[in-house]
């Protein structure tokens, strides 16, 4: 007779109703940035609503001034908000002294102390990202994730369903890919050959949509002498090639670690409920 507990069947936990797709419906909403201040999503609704009352005038006063703020509430990054600027020098201007801001960090910092700010500067973002988390997952938002992400996940990267907010957060924030996936790590919810592979997914192109409309999407708008468009492709092209190739460089982990890695690593049980 064996001796080893067998694994309880987890998906029978928890009874995934509307609530708990509700629930994952605004995680994905919440982590993805689609309503962030400066997306397409809330720019293209802000003209809408311009364009409206220009057509009518005498509409009632719903404008972009609220609009937008209250769609940014519903935002990761807008409401993890930002350190404010701290006194890092005075210059001479015209006969006139003139104050320079920076970031708490300061200006040239360096060696342990630069990183202990750094990492210091994360922790309200990690706890903020942690604290959403388990309150949707008290909602079953993580279930309902599993069920419905698995079909995608496991034939593309491996990877169960319940890794899949951990995917969308880290699309826009590198803090948020990496606390979910730990917190799912330590919960024995996801293998390490499974970790390994969603964090070649994660950092390869890290926080992609926060970094490429900062600082990528500028160069859309410039303009030739002759009136063409500078680069002659488009934003989603760009951000499909991004997605794409995170999505190769998971699978050469992931075809990495089953050449190497030892067969017999143990299951989750997550991915014993998923096969059951």
């Amino acid at each position: 007779m064996s001796n080893e507990t067998p694994i309880p069947d987890q998906s029978k936990e928890f009874k995934i109703g509307v609530g708990a797709y509700f629930a994952l419906f605004f995680a994905i909403i919440f982590f993805s940035g689609i309503f962030g201040p400066n997306s397409s999503t809330t720019l293209w609704i802000a003209s809408q609503i311009n364009l409206l009352h220009t057509a009518h005038p005498g509409l009632a006063h719903w404008t972009t001034a609220w609009i937008v703020p209250l769609l940014s509430t519903i935002d990761f990054t807008t409401l993890n908000g930002s350190f404010g600027k701290v006194l890092t020098g005075v210059s001479q201007v015209d006969d006139a002294l003139k104050a320079t801001s920076g970031t708490y960090r300061g200006n040239g910092g360096s060696g342990a102390m630069e990183g202990f700010l750094f990492a210091f500067g994360l922790i309200p973002s990690v706890m903020f990202a942690l604290a959403m988390i388990n309150v949707l997952e008290h909602y079953g938002a993580l279930n309902a994730a599993r069920k419905l992400l698995s079909v995608i996940l496991r034939p593309l990267l491996g990877v169960p369903g319940i890794t899949g907010l951990a995917i969308i957060g880290s699309l826009q924030s590198t803090d948020v890919g990496a606390s979910l996936t730990r917190a799912l790590a330590d919960e024995n919810k996801i293998t390490a050959k499974e970790k390994e592979v969603l964090t070649m997914f994660q950092f390869s192109g890290g926080a992609m949509i926060t970094n490429f409309f900062s600082s990528g999407a500028v160069l859309f708008t410039l303009v030739l002498v002759s009136g063409e468009l500078a680069v002659p492709t488009t934003i989603g092209a760009c951000i499909g090639v991004i997605f794409i190739m995170k999505v190769f460089g998971a699978n050469v982990m992931r075809l990495y670690l089953s050449i190497l890695s030892d067969k017999d690593e143990p299951k989750t049980a997550n991915e014993t409920a998923e096969k059951q």
